[in-house]
């Protein structure tokens, strides 16, 4: 049983769903693993949920 687990900003519904789409098709494909079997899971970050050299995310500043 695969499971991928995705971490990223928050997306919208309909570009999670290709993905995850995708990601099914891939595994279908190249592991031979049933569809169904297929588990992805979204962890979506906001600012305050992450870091990059020691800056929060929410206090960097596009320059």
């Amino acid at each position: 049983m695969p499971i991928v687990t995705i971490q990223q900003f928050p997306r919208p519904l309909e570009q999670k769903r290709e993905l995850a789409r995708r990601i099914t098709e891939a595994f279908v494909e190249v592991y031979g693993a049933k569809e169904d079997s297929v588990q992805v899971f979204f962890s979506e970050i906001d600012g305050e949920g992450w870091a990059k050299g020691g800056v929060m995310g929410c206090d960097k500043t596009d320059k």
